[in-house]
C-alpha cells in the first residue's frame, strides 16, 4: 500500500463548486456576542487581554463592544483600539446617531451598524416601517462614513426577513458607501444547503463588495454553515472563541478555523498552535467551561481510553487522529479506565521501563478497571451540580433583586412607598 494516500480525501472531488475568496478575514465577535452569553462578563481589563491573544495569533477584526452600552464599555473599547494591535479593532452600534458617534469618539477604525430586519422584528421590537428602517440606516452609514471608519452593515435575523426588502436596503446602505454586507442568522435556523443558496441569491441580488456573515447555533449548525457561508464568497466570517454567546452560542472559533484549514487546505492567517491557549483563557475569564466533548479544544478530544482506539493509535495516529494534537497547541492522552486494553498497559510501563509478563498484564488490566468502578462519583456529580447552578441562574438572583427593590422602598401598584 502507497503510504502517502493511507486515506482517501473526497474534498478535492467538490473543489470546483467552492468559490472561496483568495483572502479571509477572521473576524471575532468573542467581546461583544460572546460576552451577551447570560452571566458573562468581561472587565475592560480582561477584554483587552483576549485581544491581545487574538491579535498575536492573526485575527483579522475584533468586535470590541458596544461603546453607548457603558462608561466601562465605552473605557473598554478605547483601550483597545489605541494599543496599536495589528487586528483592525471594530466596534458595534445600532442604527441611532449617538451609538455611531460613541464609536467614532472611541477611535475603533471599523464599525458595525447593526439593525433588525425581519417582520417580526420590525413590528414587535423596532416598531418601525421598512422605509424607516432604511432612512436611519442609509444616515448613519453616511455619518460613519463622513468620520472616515470603515463601515460594515449588519441585518439582525437577515434570513427570516423578506427577501425583496433584504436587497433593497443592502443596495441601498452600499450605494450610501458601505464597505462590507453581513447576512445574519440570528436564531440559527439555516442549514448548509439553504444557506448557500440563500447566499448565492443574495450575491446575486445585492452584488457585494465584501460578504460576511455571522451565524448562531440554536440547532448546531452554525460552524457548518459559516463554513458553508465562506464556500460560497464569503470573505469575513465571524466567529466566538469556544462558541460562547447568546442562548445556544455562535459559530465556534476553534471548529471554523480548523475546518477550513485541515479540510480544505485554506489558509485562515491563524496561528492553530495557539488555538488551545486562547480557549483555556476566554474559558478562565468568561466562568464558561469548555465541555469535555468540544471539538478540538475539549479535554477530551485528543484523549483515549477504548482498547481498539487505543491499539489503533499506538499503531498509526491518523487511525483515529484527524488532527495531530500538536498542531492546535494540544497532548493526546492515554485514559486509563473501564474501557482500557493492554496494549495502553504496555505503552504505559514503557514510561518507567517495566515490563510485564501476560500474566501480570491480565492481573493490572483487572485491577485497573475494578478500581476504576469502584471509584466515588460523589465528587463529579458534586462539581455537575455547581456547573448546573451556575447557568441556572446566572445573573441577579429573585431574592437580591426584590430585597433591591425593596431598599428603594418601592411597592406594588395601590401602595404608597410609606403604607
Amino acid at each position: 500500500m502507497d503510504e502517502t494516500r493511507l486515506v482517501e480525501d473526497y474534498h478535492t472531488e467538490t473543489a470546483s463548486k467552492r468559490h472561496i475568496p483568495d483572502h479571509l478575514v477572521i473576524w471575532d465577535e468573542t467581546l461583544r456576542d460572546g460576552e451577551q452569553m447570560p452571566g458573562v462578563h468581561f472587565s475592560p481589563e480582561e477584554k483587552f487581554r483576549i485581544a491581545e491573544l487574538m491579535s498575536e495569533i492573526g485575527v483579522g477584526v475584533i468586535n470590541a463592544g458596544i461603546p453607548v452600552v457603558s462608561e466601562s464599555e465605552a473605557e473598554a473599547v478605547e483601550r483597545i483600539a489605541h494599543a496599536g494591535f495589528s487586528a483592525k479593532i471594530l466596534a458595534a452600534a445600532r442604527t441611532v446617531p449617538k451609538d455611531v458617534d460613541a464609536v467614532i469618539r472611541s477611535g475603533a477604525t471599523h464599525i458595525a451598524i447593526f439593525v433588525a430586519a425581519s417582520n417580526v422584528h420590525l413590528k414587535h421590537k423596532l416598531k418601525m416601517t421598512q422605509e424607516q428602517v432604511e432612512a436611519t440606516s442609509i444616515a448613519c452609514v453616511r455619518q460613519a462614513k463622513d468620520a472616515g471608519l470603515h463601515v460594515a452593515f449588519v441585518t439582525e435575523d437577515t434570513v427570516r426577513a423578506p427577501f425583496d426588502f433584504v436587497e433593497r436596503l443592502y443596495r441601498a446602505v452600499q450605494d450610501a458607501g458601505a464597505d462590507r454586507l453581513v447576512v445574519a442568522d440570528t436564531v440559527g435556523v439555516m442549514t448548509p444547503l439553504t444557506f448557500g443558496w440563500y447566499l448565492d441569491e443574495f450575491t446575486r441580488r445585492v452584488h457585494p463588495k465584501d460578504l460576511s456573515v455571522h451565524c448562531h447555533n440554536d440547532f448546531g449548525m452554525a460552524a457548518a454553515n459559516t463554513i458553508t457561508a465562506v464556500e460560497h464568497g464569503c470573505r469575513a466570517p465571524h466567529v466566538c472563541v469556544n462558541g460562547i454567546g447568546e442562548r445556544a452560542g455562535n459559530a465556534s472559533f476553534e471548529e471554523v478555523v480548523m475546518g477550513l484549514e485541515m479540510l480544505y487546505g485554506v489558509s485562515t492567517g491563524i496561528r492553530p498552535d495557539r488555538l488551545y491557549e486562547l480557549s483555556r483563557l476566554v474559558e478562565e475569564l468568561s466562568g464558561v467551561p469548555v465541555p469535555a466533548n468540544k471539538a478540538i479544544v475539549g479535554y477530551n478530544a485528543f484523549s483515549h481510553e477504548a482498547g481498539i482506539h487505543t491499539h489503533g493509535i499506538l499503531a498509526h495516529t491518523l487511525t483515529y487522529e484527524p488532527i495531530q494534537p500538536h498542531v492546535v497547541g494540544r497532548q493526546r492522552r492515554m485514559i486509563l479506565g473501564k474501557h482500557t486494553g493492554k496494549a495502553a498497559l504496555v505503552e504505559k510501563l514503557k514510561e518507567r521501563g517495566v515490563v510485564a509478563t501476560e500474566a501480570d498484564l491480565n492481573e493490572l488490566l483487572r485491577r485497573v478497571k475494578t478500581e476504576i468502578e469502584h471509584r466515588s462519583k460523589e465528587s463529579l456529580r458534586g462539581f455537575v451540580h455547581q456547573h448546573r447552578s451556575r447557568f441556572e441562574q446566572p445573573g441577579l438572583s429573585d431574592e437580591d433583586f426584590w430585597a433591591m427593590v425593596g431598599s428603594m422602598g418601592l411597592r406594588p401598584a395601590g401602595l404608597s412607598r410609606t403604607s
